[in-house]
């Protein structure tokens, strides 16, 4: 029985349909559309061979960039033509038979071609061009069928229910959307801000510092609470997701709460600051490249990143070797014979050392001085100030080793190594 309901109700469609198709109706609007199209694509054909702008790609010029936009948006112009005189046809059908629904459909299939090819043409950023592609032209072609608020409603009666609180899909995708758009901004504001503050030479690297994560603090707060008017929650429902949150920073998030407030507190107390030679307790060293409010990251002479928490910086003892004075002192040693000229090695080693262009001669001038006396020879230990960390680029040990070694070898000094005497004893048979 079901059966042939359907069969009925099919055939009743179909004559419906046929009956329609072979209608005067049917065919004006099929002829309007037709016509619609072949008089864009005619004059489109005619504006590209009359205008030299959009006959042929521009050269380099003046307005170059002009021509060029001009030039790569020529292909829009049969789809905004088609949308124009498609909306004449359904004003002259509507005037000759009072029944332009095709036409309209026609004309709306055109805009969101139109609205498709604009994005995909001129939008380069990934995010926008998703966003409008995804969501903006869906929304466009709801609207222009008329579909638009029929669907808001039926997505907006699937919720579920809690108390006072009701949440539906169409409210989720509402704060998907408005949230992801919130953050991308708050994410270029934050950057572009961060980068103004830190472009202000006056001010000095830690105040710099100091200031770009109070704007990026500040930047996300609103952010969130522009969302939280985009969703609709009232004052009540934010203090109780406050006092949830500060459920929560009790039990599982008082290790995140304490990196943040650990990064706010460097930032005030000026411990640290990027582009300071840091080395950690455990050993590990490196340049401060961030300081976020999470962690910070050292960058190592031998290219890794070492993300240590804020936190270890306040409980752990650390040592900032370029914070308030970027000259260091580093020694090495070296040995001599014990036949050598001992008391004119100290000369020779400074004379030659000092000639470095990294040794600096203040706060005090390169020494070398006798360590003690070993095994196989005498040891000097060689002291030099330099301004930065001797390592990475700024290698400067291993250039004083080479210089060492060519002025030993100059003044016929040894430098010696083990030896060891072997004798061998004959006992008779």
């Amino acid at each position: 029985m079901n059966l042939n309901i359907i069969e009925a109700k099919a055939r009743e469609w179909i004559n419906t349909v046929v009956s329609w198709a072979v209608s005067s109706q049917f065919y004006v609007q099929i002829t309007s559309i037709v016509s619609a199209i072949f008089l864009a694509w005619l004059v489109y054909k005619l504006l590209v061979r009359r205008l030299p702008i959009l006959a042929q790609e521009p050269l380099a010029g003046s307005f170059f960039r002009v021509r060029s936009a001009v030039f790569k948006a020529r292909k829009l112009l049969f789809l905004v033509f088609c949308v124009f005189f498609l909306w004449i046809a359904a004003q002259l059908a509507f005037q000759a038979i009072n029944q332009i629904w095709l036409v309209k459909i026609a004309q709306s299939l055109a805009l969101v071609l139109l609205l498709y090819s604009v994005i995909t043409q001129f939008i380069k950023n990934s995010f926008i061009n998703g966003l409008f592609r995804w969501v903006g032209i869906p929304l466009a072609a709801l609207h222009v069928f008329g579909w638009l608020d029929e669907t808001i409603a039926f997505f907006d009666g699937i919720a579920f229910e809690a108390g006072n609180i009701r949440v539906s899909i169409y409210t989720l995708a509402r704060v998907v959307i408005f949230g992801s758009i919130l953050f991308w901004l708050g994410k270029i504001s934050n950057q572009t801000g961060q980068k103004v503050i830190r472009s202000k030479q006056d001010l000095d690297v830690r105040t710099r510092e100091l200031f770009a994560k109070l704007f990026e603090i500040a930047v996300f707060l609103v952010v969130f609470l522009l969302l939280l008017q985009v969703v609709g929650l009232e004052l009540t429902a934010l203090a109780v997701f406050g006092g949830a949150l500060g459920v929560g920073l009790g039990f599982g998030l008082q290790q995140i709460a304490s990196n943040f407030i650990s990064g706010i507190i460097i930032l005030l107390d000026r411990s640290i600051t990027v582009g300071d030679f840091i080395e950690l307790e455990n050993g590990k060293s490196g340049i401060l490249q961030e300081l976020n409010m999470r962690s910070s990251t050292l960058k190592t002479f031998d290219g890794k990143t070492i993300v240590v928490p804020n936190e270890q910086f306040i409980t752990t003892a650390f040592t900032n070797w370029t914070h308030q004075d970027s000259l260091q002192r580093y020694d090495f040693e070296f040995s001599v014979s014990y036949d050598s000229d001992i008391p004119r090695v100290p000369e020779i080693i400074i004379e030659a050392i000092s000639k470095h262009p990294q040794v600096l001669q203040e706060p005090e001038q390169p020494d070398c001085e006798i360590r003690k006396f070993g095994d196989s020879g005498v040891v000097f230990g060689v002291e030099y100030w330099i301004e930065g960390i001797d390592d990475g680029e700024n290698r400067v040990e291993a250039d004083l080793l080479m210089i060492v070694w060519i002025a030993l070898r100059k003044n016929n000094i040894q430098i010696p190594y083990p030896q060891r005497e072997v004798r061998l004893i004959q006992r008779g048979v």
